[in-house]
């Protein structure tokens, strides 16, 4: 991530007012693009006459814009200037929104989500990096805890006010909305004091090419896999060259003077695993929010607005709990909590296997309370304990190297997830629409795309009027609810490796600490006993 500090003095408190103002406006909309879009998706599907893979780029485009480049974003950032840096990436954001808003095509729409999540990659770590030039001391820490606040309402209300918009205005709405709030942080940038750090180093070309293809290429093969067949020469070819993209990448990271990972840092134990748990947290969150809009729409009717209200049950623990964990860590340390985290990501998922056509939110609550609880868990420890993980000189790149990690798992996760769901629901049909006077009745392969965009109308309406219309519902959605269920034991099956994976890194760590005299670092602290906030992704 870029440098956040500077040698000049602190802002003048009318334009660090403008500064904490802007920086919090941006952090709302980021990470709300992301969330409220999933709620949006079966009404963009629908009016656009999108296919499910075109319809995935909308998200997926956003995410690996963000993911990849957010990095060098910053590293750029610190050479030509952090506020010009962030009204360019808040400028471009609201673009691609408006554009978003205003598409008649999904493919102008998926290009214009990516434009949008090329702007946030530029705009949060500018941003985050002008809050530290403008503030210091106690009010450096306040300001910082503004910004992560606001980054946790964006992401636990994203659903919900994305639902809202969506059921009173339309799906265009959820663009609208940011983009206008964009623009007006954008007119707010001449207020905004430039810095500029020239010594920060250089951006890393090579690697960022290198690491933006090879995950490119992963999520375009786990994309096209259940439309193409995962055998075909376009998926294999796509995974055979993201794995030689990587493979470049881990080669010209450790050759170059100023990488964009630092992967000796991977060799640290404790490191390694708080990546790992960022990791599990992410795939047990960030598609979910992809994935029950639109379950929830197919199999059980709910509109958007119905969607958006009912996902607060997993969202909404992400609000308090971060908090409630940095106050526990007085009795249970950091490290524990996180290793419980990954526990309840476990218990959550083979909970809401509970979840059936017809599910009342009481049955549903239990799980999604515990899904959203081990977020808001690791959003209070994780950051800090990357951080804290490592000396002090290197703890920028720490920080900048989890973010990274973080933010593109969340691309990929959705991908893997979402490319689960439909090959599995696929295999769930079978030839048990067979019996159906249907046009869809011998095609389970466009069943399953239309399932998975939240589409069962179309499919319902193909039937002719009468009983059969809703035996053919109840067995498409039987296989929708059975390939959750699948995905939701695969994620279990992960999380339940990743506990005693995480515990023996962590331990193995603090022995190291022991040994070396210089004891266990507290993960909610920086590496300097200060609070230290870093910028998180959604997930």
């Amino acid at each position: 991530m870029s440098s956040a500090l500077s040698t000049s003095r602190p802002t003048a408190p009318r334009r660090a007012a403008v500064v904490l103002l802007s920086a919090c406006l941006s952090a709302l909309l980021l990470p709300l693009s992301m969330a409220g879009t999933s709620v949006a998706l079966p009404s963009m599907g629908a009016e656009l006459h999108a296919s499910l893979s075109s319809l995935q780029w909308a998200i997926n485009g956003y995410n690996l814009a963000f993911g990849c480049l957010v990095l060098a974003a910053g590293s750029l950032a610190d050479l030509v200037g952090r506020r010009r840096m962030f009204a360019i990436g808040t400028g471009l954001y609201a673009v691609g929104a408006l554009v978003s808003a205003l598409a008649g095509d999904i493919l102008v729409l998926d290009i214009a989500r990516t434009a949008s999540g090329l702007g946030a990659a530029a705009a949060l770590p500018s941003g985050s990096a002008l809050l530290a030039q403008a503030f210091e001391g106690p009010s450096r820490a306040r300001a910082f805890g503004a910004f992560g606040t606001t980054t946790g309402i964006g992401l636990a209300l994203g659903p919900t006010v994305a639902g809202l918009l969506v059921g009173n205005f339309s799906w265009r709405a959820v663009f609208l909305v940011p983009a206008v709030i964009a623009f007006v942080v954008v007119a707010l940038t001449p207020w905004i004091p430039e810095s500029r750090n020239p010594a920060g180093g250089r951006v890393d070309k090579s690697g960022t090419f290198t690491f933006t293809g090879a995950l490119l290429l992963l999520i375009y093969g786990l994309v096209e896999g259940p439309q193409a067949g995962w055998g075909s020469a376009l998926v294999l070819g796509s995974f055979l060259a993201a794995a030689v993209l990587l493979v470049a990448f881990i080669a010209i990271e450790r050759r170059q003077e100023h990488p964009m990972f630092d992967l000796s840092l991977l060799a640290q134990p404790q490191f390694l695993a708080l990546c790992l748990t960022a990791v599990v947290v992410v795939f047990g969150f960030t598609p979910l929010l992809v994935a029950l809009p639109t379950y929830f729409s197919a199999v059980d009717g709910l509109d958007a607005q119905q969607a958006g209200l009912t996902l607060i049950m997993l969202t909404g623990a992400t609000l308090v709990f971060p908090v409630i964990a940095g106050f526990l860590t007085r009795w249970i340390p950091a490290k524990v909590q996180l290793v419980i985290t990954i526990a309840l990501m476990a218990i959550g998922a083979a909970w809401l296997t509970v979840i059936e056509p017809g599910s009342s939110h009481w049955t549903i609550l239990g799980p999604l309370l515990c899904l959203g609880i081990a977020t808001g868990i690791s959003f209070g420890l994780l950051d800090g304990a990357a951080v804290s993980s490592v000396p002090a000189g290197r703890a920028g790149m720490a920080a900048g190297m989890f973010n990274t990690m973080r933010l593109a798992g969340e691309a990929a996760s959705i991908a893997v997830i979402s490319s689960l769901l439909v090959s599995f629901t696929r295999s769930g049909l079978g030839s048990g629409l067979g019996s159906f006077d249907s046009p869809y009745a011998n095609d389970p392969g466009r069943v399953a795309n239309l399932l998975n965009q939240g589409d069962m109308d179309t499919l319902v309406k193909s039937v002719p009027p009468g009983t059969a219309r809703q035996g053919f519902a109840e067995v498409a959605g039987a296989a929708y609810t059975g390939a959750l269920h699948t995905v939701l034991w695969i994620l279990f099956a992960m999380f339940a490796v990743a506990v005693p994976v995480v515990a023996l890194l962590l331990r193995e760590r603090r022995k190291t600490a022991t040994e070396n005299g210089t004891g266990d670092p507290s993960p909610a602290a920086g590496p300097q006993g200060e609070q230290t906030q870093q910028p998180s992704g959604v997930g």
